[in-house]
This record gives structure tokens, sequence and C-alpha cells, in this order.
């Protein structure tokens, strides 16, 4: 479904990724370790096409998005590829759902229609009786939620989550390693997730470690295996 092939990417002089393959299957979750400075998320960003090779290639479904116009891969990114951050990034002055319909309504769906869909995925996660809640008045678990939620808001092929849990207690990260896999079941959802909580690493179905730009293994874990 993801398909990344001889990716190098330069900041001037320095060389931060330096020839990266890596396979995704739909409905695949897989996590990315490695110590800062490895180039995870530089290969998120270029997967996510929030930033460009300097060489290789990146197709989901079958597009070569490495090739696509700036306008042309804005429209892709919008309707193909959630986005969850470390700290949710939620606009303050919004409620949870005016935040949620955001990338829908970026993409020209009506209000009402995204309102339906953020009310559905507010019920899937539990969060209905905050959807007229601003920021301020959610906690950390509720407001990473509601990021969820916005990245789900278009059915993106895939979901790009850069340290979801990093800023969360221990009891809420457990809640949002759950959601992942129930979104997973559910919905049939791809995720890739940058983390440096071994613990998410552990649950996923594949962990890729990477080192000085490079990927240095992707061992595949029991339930891929009987699949395969």
């Amino acid at each position: 479904m993801i398909e990344a092939r001889g990716i190098t990417k330069n900041y001037g002089t320095l060389e931060v990724l330096k020839g990266i393959d890596l396979s995704v299957r739909e409905r695949e979750i897989v996590s990315i370790v490695g110590a800062s400075g490895a180039g995870k998320t530089t290969l998120l960003q270029i997967i996510g096409t929030l930033d460009r090779a300097n060489k290789g290639t990146v197709s989901i479904n079958g597009r070569d998005v490495s090739r696509m116009s700036d306008s042309k891969l804005s429209d892709f990114r919008n309707q193909n590829i959630g986005f969850v951050f470390q700290f949710h990034q939620l606009l303050p002055e919004f409620t949870a759902i005016e935040n949620i319909i955001i990338p829908a309504l970026i993409g020209k769906t009506s209000e009402s229609q995204a309102k339906a869909r953020a009310k559905e995925l507010l019920e899937m996660l539990n969060l209905s009786s905050r959807a007229n809640h601003k920021p301020n008045e959610l906690s950390g678990g509720e407001k990473q939620r509601v990021a969820v939620a916005r990245a789900l808001i278009n059915n993106p092929a895939v979901v790009l989550a850069d340290e979801p849990s990093g800023s969360l207690d221990t009891e809420n990260k457990m809640e949002l390693h759950q959601l992942f896999f129930k979104l997973r079941d559910t919905l049939g959802q791809t995720f890739i997730i940058v983390t440096h909580d071994e613990k998410l690493a552990g649950i996923t179905d594949r962990t890729i470690h990477m080192k000085d730009g490079l990927i240095t293994d992707t061992p595949v874990l029991n339930a891929f295996a009987e699949e395969a």
C-alpha cells in the first residue's frame, strides 16, 4: 500500500536519510524507533508528503506522490493522509468538533456532512459529551483523541503519528495505544508511528529500527508472519 524506494534527504551537507526502502501493507500498524537524529521524523514527513526527498520515490495506493505538483500533492495529502502529532496542535479558539472538521472543509465537504462524520468519530472515541468543549476544557488524553478524530475525518489511506503518546501520562498512553488497534480492527486503518515508547513499539505489528539515516532491520512479527 505504501512503497518508499531509495529515499535520500540532505539538508545542506548533512545527509539525514541515506537510501531508505520501506513497504507498508494495508491495515498494518508499523512503529519506527531509533535514537534522536536517526531520521525517523524526516522519513515520516517524506512519506506524508510534507517534505520531498532529494532522491527516491514514494507511492501510496499505487500513486507516485514524489512526481506530483505541489497543488496536486496538497489535495492528495488532504484526502489520503491523516496526521497525529505529539502536542495535538488543536486550534484553541475552536471547539472539539470544529477542530475535527477542518480537514473535511478544506477538502470541500459540506459543513453538515463533515459534522455528521465528526459526530460518528466522537461517539466511537467516547467523546460525544465533549464535542462543544474547547481544547483548554479537555484533558490531555481527550485532546489527543480529538486529534485522532481530526486525522480520520477524511477516511485517509494511512495515519502518520509522530510521538503521539509522548506528552501523555501512563493511563492515557495505554488508552491511546489500544485505540490505534481498535481503529485498525473497526475501520481497516493503517498506521505508521514514530515513537520512543518501547511498550507501544512492542505491540505493533512490525517495528522498524533506524540508525544514522538507515533502516537497520525490519523484523516481521507473528501476526503478519502467519498471514504470509
